[in-house]
């Protein structure tokens, strides 16, 4: 069996952003672009979307005026090579609603839902690429085998572009950072 009978012969060539702005949303839908290559994810789980849904919920009501905070949409790193990636939340300014791409400087924060499979990508590999492209608070969730979620905050330390830890909470989420919130994960 050949590469082409497994997967179209777009996905073994390098994508621009040009190209990947002129794709329809059912072609960008459920891919990645990472250094230029199309990365496909599996659809994520019920409890995952639960999971981002509630987040992006209660964040957009805590954050107030001037921010969203949305599920699952492009948010482009860098155009060369292409980076693209879609962070299960962002919060990002209200006024950039329909701004596309979404850019690192429209955005406040990112949530990561980690699943089987993008545990290394989500813990170690985007921590790093939205530290570099500004991006003062990211969350990372843990499915933990208890059922309970755990949460993982970080801040941008500037002076290192690198993200260090702040707070960390199981099921019950009261964050000071980026803004106060409460966030029950427990009854998920």
């Amino acid at each position: 069996m050949t590469a082409e009978a497994v997967a179209p012969a777009w996905m073994h060539e390098l994508v621009t952003a040009e190209q990947y702005d002129s794709w329809s949303a059912e072609q960008s839908a459920g891919v990645e672009i990472v250094d230029g290559m199309v990365v496909v994810s599996p659809s994520p789980s019920k409890r995952h979307n639960r999971i981002a849904k509630t987040l992006a919920v209660a964040l957009e009501a805590a954050a107030g005026d001037g921010w969203n905070a949305d599920v699952d949409f492009d948010l482009r790193l860098q155009d060369v090579p292409l980076l693209n990636r879609r962070p299960d939340v962002i919060v990002y300014r209200a006024d950039t609603l329909d701004i596309t791409p979404t850019r690192p400087e429209h955005v406040l924060m990112v949530a990561e839902v980690v699943s089987p499979g993008s545990e290394t990508t989500d813990r170690v590999v985007k921590l790093d690429q939205y530290a570099k492209a500004g991006i003062q608070f990211y969350w990372r969730i843990e499915q933990a085998l208890t059922g309970m979620p755990i949460v993982h905050t970080y801040v941008l330390d500037m002076a290192s572009v690198k993200y260090r830890d702040a707070e960390v909470f199981t099921g019950l989420v009261k964050a000071t950072a980026p803004f106060p919130v409460t966030i029950d994960l427990s009854r998920i």
